[in-house]
């Protein structure tokens, strides 16, 4: 058979070109095209830990600044709440005058009152004491048929009305 004889020259020659082949890819592809993967594969990881680092310092400033902004917040509000116990305070002291102000001119129309009132009693009182006195005289003329005098009709009246 032919194509038998023919192996060793063929099976020599398809090792050279596989040798000759295997070498260009290495040197191509090894020398060539991984070094500059490799760069950018390092490029990028450090691209990536730079970003990293400036996302770590912004988050730090970012906080800082957060801080800074609560600590403004919880400033406004200790201050807005004395504010609002002042003015409650201020609020109460005015109340508190109104109200002493009410209460004196209460008193002052109450002790008013009192005497006006005491004024009516005592009028009252004067004129029922007139007409007592006046039925008085005249029960005594109309059962007795004697006259009694303004003075002692007045005395027996006065005497009636502080023992009731």
């Amino acid at each position: 058979m032919p194509q038998l004889t023919q192996l060793g020259l063929v099976y020599q020659s398809q090792w050279f070109w596989l040798l000759l082949v295997l070498g260009a890819i290495y040197f191509f592809v090894g020398r060539g095209i991984v070094p500059k993967v490799e760069a950018t594969v390092d490029l990028r990881d450090a691209q990536i830990a730079a970003d990293l680092a400036a996302a770590e310092r912004l988050r730090e400033e970012a906080d800082a600044t957060e801080e800074g902004w609560r600590a403004k917040i919880n400033a406004a509000h200790a201050e807005a709440h004395e504010l609002a116990h002042a003015a409650k305070d201020r609020s109460l002291r005015e109340t508190e005058k109104k109200v002493a102000a009410a209460d004196k001119k209460l008193a002052a129309e109450a002790e008013k009152a009192a005497a006006a009132l005491d004024d009516a009693r005592k009028d009252a009182l004067a004129e029922i004491e007139a007409m007592a006195t006046q039925a008085t005289r005249e029960i005594v003329a109309k059962l007795t048929g004697a006259a009694v005098d303004d003075a002692a009709a007045r005395a027996a009246v006065g005497g009636a009305l502080e023992r009731a």
